[in-house]
């Protein structure tokens, strides 16, 4: 593994481009990843979030561009190498093994570690403390879960991979407010306590600009602004694009929220 000093970025873009076949997606995205923070990337349906989180796994291939991870170049390596390294990526859909129960799901975000049973167990009850639910439904078919225990079970197999970038995408898709709200205190306490860094895709502007250090917002597969996440809950442009339909209570809540 490539030592860096604490100002080099985690993860570094550079002119990142690609797509599906002849269809280009990505159009020269830069984004800069630092060690320990908490960096979300917003935009509408269809801007290129989900390609871009596919290709820095390892899923797509670029066709341009660079991608260093602690100052190696890895664009174009595999997900298997890349997992190895230490990104882990959290698909949208969870893409749970349905008839596997929650337990063996969580234990195949360990299957390239090749660790001994005492690690596994105990990397199990660090998931199952942060997401005690889980370990209440631990026999269950996952499958049969909630969609927010699917969502759990999936960040926890990610999880077990021992991540050091774990990427999560689209965090709140069809879960309920109260939900989304306990999974973020959940990746705020990974982050704070155990020093996670966090990629989270999200639709859901308020809640990523909330729990983001810094954010990245996409546009028709580029990257047309960024800074922390508190000053673009501020920005007009932003809150007119992603903001403009919330109502006047909920505009309340936005502006208490920038202002602490």
């Amino acid at each position: 593994m490539t030592t860096t000093n604490s100002t080099s970025p985690l993860l570094q873009v550079s002119g990142l481009q690609a797509g599906y076949g002849e269809i280009n997606v990505l159009w020269g995205v830069d984004m800069s990843l630092q060690s320990g923070h908490i960096t979300a990337l917003i935009g509408s349906n269809g801007a290129g979030k989900s390609t871009l989180m596919r290709t820095l796994s390892g899923l797509i291939r670029p066709t341009a561009g660079t991608v260093h991870w602690q100052g190696e170049e890895v664009q174009g390596q595999t997900p298997a190498q890349l997992l190895g390294h230490g990104i882990a990526h959290v698909p949208e859909g969870r893409r749970l093994f349905g008839a596997m129960s929650v337990e063996d799901n969580l234990l195949m975000g360990a299957y390239t570690r090749h660790a001994k049973h005492q690690e596994l167990h105990d990397d199990l009850e660090r998931v199952y403390s942060t997401f005690p639910k889980l370990k209440e439904r631990r026999t269950q078919a996952a499958g049969t879960l909630s969609g927010g225990e699917q969502q759990m079970c999936a960040i926890g197999r990610g999880l077990m991979s021992k991540p050091t970038l774990l990427m999560i995408d689209e965090l709140s898709l069809g879960l309920s407010p109260l939900l989304v709200e306990q999974l973020a205190e959940a990746l705020q306490v990974l982050n704070r306590k155990e020093g996670l860094s966090l990629l989270v895709v999200e639709q859901d502007v308020i809640t990523a600009l909330e729990l983001a250090d810094v954010a990245y917002v996409m546009d028709q597969g580029r990257i047309v602004q960024q800074g922390p996440g508190v000053d673009l809950m501020r920005d007009p442009a932003v809150r007119a694009a992603y903001l403009g339909e919330l109502s006047e209570a909920a505009a309340e809540v936005v502006e208490s929220t920038t202002e602490h």
